[in-house]
């Protein structure tokens, strides 16, 4: 049984309670004050209490994604995201590979005209030669007669570190392609495709979307691999101002981030819960390798101290209760506005944890935005 399975779920719970009612059963039996009786004492208190963590931790990791799989949990991936072309002449028949199509969470429509369609794919980075699997949400419109000559906006939606791409289609989820869906369907954002993904290409390492030296080159992967890979499968716009990147937690900072770094590829970038500065911990290594000039690029305080403000416009979200990048939030909000060049929006919650639900509540005000700042060629 997968660790996101509900059967998984259900049988440590089971578990538990099985646990929970032969403990308060067998109590009595073994009052007695002999190795054998504490002995059976300590032992259901410990399994009891081991099940209850088994199912507490499980229901999280399926409300919040944080986890894909069981060797995923134990830091056992083996997949660096680095791909070896092996074919003939070198031919890999193009950088972005569609592995299956099915309809859009949560729309009762067979047809992807009526619809919309989700289709996983896998996207190899020629200058990078990072393999990432994603998911591409088309709207109906993509399938209309009337818009078969039309190109349309794309955003790119990065989930937090260690979540997955799944969880951003999923309806008990994130349900970006839902969201997007039935926002323009009543008329509060253009159709738009949607490039949905991990922001950790080298799992199970937090990259950060760092460039990292001798290692994975994670911001070229999403700076120009990703887009020249969606160009060539999919009828999108080519200049910046058709492209925009959104993200929550590790996924906000590395939005933000792209779109600072990189104004001439997304014209926007919002950050759910985002921090503002890449963290070096255990999940990261060494991202620098005591390169002072990328260590400071990726301090997005420093890039609005130090370096011309970007053309760019940025949303942030936080909230006053339950953040905790409230405070920073507010002053990042302060100093992109002291530049008068970059353009800062927010939302700012009375209450939300960093969590899901509160990244739902964002979801839909952030796509409205996006789509504001996007055109459609």
């Amino acid at each position: 049984m997968g660790l996101t399975s509900n059967n998984s779920l259900v049988l440590a719970i089971v578990v538990a309670a099985v646990l929970f009612i032969g403990t308060v059963w067998l109590w009595p039996r073994l009052a007695r004050q002999n190795w054998r009786a504490v002995s059976g004492r300590v032992g259901l208190m410990l399994f009891t209490q081991l099940a209850l963590f088994a199912s507490v931790g499980l229901a999280a990791n399926q409300a919040f994604g944080f986890y894909a799989s069981w060797a995923d949990l134990f830091g056992k991936e083996t997949d660096q995201g680095v791909v070896v072309d092996h074919s003939v002449n070198g031919s890999t028949g193009g950088p972005l590979q569609v592995v299956s199509t099915s309809t859009v969470p949560g729309v009762r429509a067979a047809r992807p005209e009526m619809g919309g369609q989700v289709q996983k794919v896998d996207i190899v980075g020629p200058t990078t030669h990072i393999g990432a699997p994603a998911y591409v949400y088309l709207p109906p419109e993509y399938f209309q007669p009337q818009y078969r000559k039309r190109t349309f906006p794309v955003a790119v939606v990065l989930t937090g570190y260690p979540g997955t791409a799944k969880s951003l289609v999923d309806k008990e989820k994130l349900n970006f392609p839902n969201t997007a869906q039935q926002l323009a369907k009543d008329g509060r954002m253009q159709p738009m495709i949607l490039v949905m993904l991990r922001p950790t290409v080298a799992p199970p390492r937090d990259t950060e979307c760092v460039d990292v030296p001798d290692g994975p080159q994670a911001e070229t992967f999403f700076a120009k691999d990703l887009p020249e890979a969606v160009q060539s499968q999919y009828r999108v716009g080519k200049r910046p101002d058709s492209w925009g990147v959104i993200g929550d937690s590790t996924g906000g900072y590395c939005a933000l981030k792209l779109a600072m770094h990189h104004p001439d590829v997304y014209t926007a970038a919002a950050g759910l819960s985002p921090y503002y500065k890449a963290p070096i911990d255990p999940t990261t290594g060494d991202l620098f390798h005591d390169d002072e000039k990328l260590k400071n690029r990726a301090d997005l305080w420093w890039l609005l101290k130090h370096e011309p403000a970007p053309d760019t416009s940025l949303l942030v979200t936080s909230s006053k209760v339950g953040e905790k990048n409230y405070k920073d939030t507010m002053k990042f909000i302060d100093r992109v506005q002291a530049t008068n060049k970059t353009r800062i929006s927010s939302i700012i919650l009375e209450s939300g944890g960093h969590n899901f639900n509160t990244w739902k509540r964002e979801i839909p005000p952030a796509l409205q935005w996006m789509s504001g700042r996007l055109i459609d060629h």
